[in-house]
């Protein structure tokens, strides 16, 4: 809301236009006749620049502010003559600029996961379209169409996965609005929700069954991947030189990503996993069978390292299947350590550690609530601690 007041006799009208402050000095007397007629002005001032017709230098042309405005306007119709003319960027044109700009900031991956997302989403859509016609409709229409999509066997696409592309073109949406000044037609468009990570630990009998059915060659493979928590490209990508037998400890600072050795998932997953005698034990007749290859602590007998897809479908699956367990996919086996280590007690900040997480915020919201049904249930623990008064678990 704008305002009129009163300097040196004189009134000064106050409002906001482009969402800075101006307070501009007239050369009317303060008389009510004329605080009636600027009342009225405001008025006409705020409606013009709610319709975005309101021009600052046709009512203050003397003002200080008056230049900075007018290079603004200039600045706009450029750019609105920019988008509005026959040769006005399509998104294909500028999804070519921004890509090259941006690559130098992404590892190898991201960029050839966003390059996947632009040739087989964005641009099919929308690469032909002058990136200033799209509107908020043809946003939440290309969203919706998402959702119909069919991916790998036969699902439709997750949340996570639509939020995943869309996530490419609001960037090159608001980047373009930004650097052409027009309005981004990304507004009050929500990711969709995601359901909780779904996390189905194996119990530890499980766990023991399947290292059993391993082949030999594989057994201490799975023994480290149920015991240490390594994420996928973490395990593939491991290497001897970052294995400390003798302090039983690993150190994880790289991760194998489709068949390419970059760095770990985020900074929180550098960090020194604590191994235990079993694993150490395996990690030896590991050292026996792969010592002689290339780098990698698990690899294929010429050194190159595995391809974990060939390892689920020629081993993983195959195993489940042997022992009729409900399929789940080798990720479980991070979710499975966490839930193991918080049923022992061990301290949850010790365990956040070696997950590779900052916080323990992470490890309570997906796993605490997976703890009761590897432990008791009945409030025994609790009762017989306050009965000993606390002397029971020391």
């Amino acid at each position: 809301m704008g305002n009129i007041s009163a300097r040196s006799g004189k009134l000064v009208v106050e409002f906001r236009n482009q969402g800075i402050r101006c307070r501009e000095q007239t050369k009317l007397l303060d008389t009510s006749v004329n605080r009636k007629r600027m009342q009225k002005l405001l008025k006409i001032i705020e409606a013009e620049i709610v319709l975005g017709t309101f021009d600052f230098c046709k009512y203050f042309p003397d003002s200080k502010r008056a230049t900075k405005f007018e290079e603004h306007k200039q600045r706009k119709q450029t750019a609105s003559h920019h988008f509005n003319s026959a040769d006005a960027p399509t998104v294909k044109e500028f999804s070519d600029i921004w890509f090259e700009e941006k690559a130098i900031e992404w590892r190898k991956s991201h960029k050839e996961s966003i390059q996947g997302i632009l040739e087989s989403h964005i641009l099919p859509a929308f690469g032909k379209m002058k990136i200033s016609v799209i509107k908020k409709q043809d946003i939440l229409t290309f969203r919706s169409a998402l959702a119909k999509v069919q991916g790998r066997k036969g699902k439709v696409l997750s949340p996570s996965r639509i939020n995943h592309i869309m996530t490419p073109l609001r960037m090159l949406l608001n980047e373009a609005a930004d650097r052409y000044e027009f309005t981004s037609p990304w507004k009050n468009i929500k990711a969709l929700k995601v359901p909780r990570t779904e996390v189905d630990p194996f119990s530890l009998d499980e766990v023991e069954a399947l290292i059993d059915n391993a082949p030999d060659s594989f057994k201490p493979y799975y023994i480290t991947r149920f015991f240490t928590g390594l994420r996928t490209g973490e395990i593939d990508g491991l290497k001897w030189s970052n294995v400390d037998l003798i302090n039983k400890q690993i150190y994880i600072t790289q991760s194998l990503v489709k068949g390419i050795i970059s760095d770990v998932k985020t900074d929180g997953s550098n960090r020194v996993v604590k191994l235990t005698d079993r694993v150490v034990e395996a990690l030896y007749k590991q050292l026996k069978i792969t010592k002689h290859c290339k780098s990698f602590v698990f690899c294929k007998p010429d050194g190159e390292p595995h391809n974990y897809q060939s390892i689920s479908r020629s081993i993983w699956e195959p195993m489940l299947q042997r022992l009729k367990l409900k399929y789940r996919n080798p990720y479980q086996t991070r979710h499975t350590y966490a839930t193991l280590l918080l049923a022992a007690g061990e301290s949850p900040e010790w365990i956040a550690q070696q997950m590779g997480h900052t916080t323990t915020t992470m490890l309570f919201r997906v796993y605490s609530r997976y703890v009761p049904n590897l432990t008791r249930q009945d409030g025994s623990a609790f009762e017989r601690y306050i009965d000993t008064q606390g002397e029971g678990n020391a």
